[in-house]
């Protein structure tokens, strides 16, 4: 069995190893995140006539037992088809998603990967035979 003083001295040469890791993910994960940034910022600014094709949401749970508290957090994501034919997902807010269903046409603005919104067209709804409202 080892002494106290030996698993100190694994501590303290483990320790720095440990905060250096820590430090490289933490640059790597700013770094490419500023790279994305300024990627799409170059890119131009383009509004597509486009089809939403497809909706879908991430659901991801957790679970503290500590504080007995459950987390969940959502994310939201729209396929667009444009007339070329390319299909574009992107996360869009929580409000825009319940906005917006499979089979609205409009304009898609984005720059890059960045969402920037979809103004829909107005949609002509016919009625058959009927030509007045029904009075109640």
């Amino acid at each position: 069995m080892q002494s106290w003083v030996e698993m100190f001295d694994i501590m303290n040469s483990a320790f720095p190893i440990f905060i250096v890791v820590l430090i490289g993910i933490l640059a790597i994960t700013t770094v490419s995140g500023i790279h994305r940034h300024v990627s799409n910022s170059r890119k131009p600014m383009l509004s597509v006539h486009s089809l939403i094709v497809g909706k879908r949401t991430e659901v991801s749970h957790r679970h503290d037992p500590d504080l007995s508290v459950n987390r969940t957090d959502s994310k939201y994501f729209i396929t667009f088809e444009v007339e070329s034919g390319d299909r574009l997902e992107f996360i869009v807010s929580g409000d825009e998603y319940g906005q917006c269903s499979e089979g609205d046409e409009g304009k898609l603005t984005f720059q890059g990967t960045r969402y920037l919104g979809f103004e829909r067209m107005r949609r002509a709804y016919r009625t058959t035979g009927m030509q007045e409202y029904r009075h109640y």
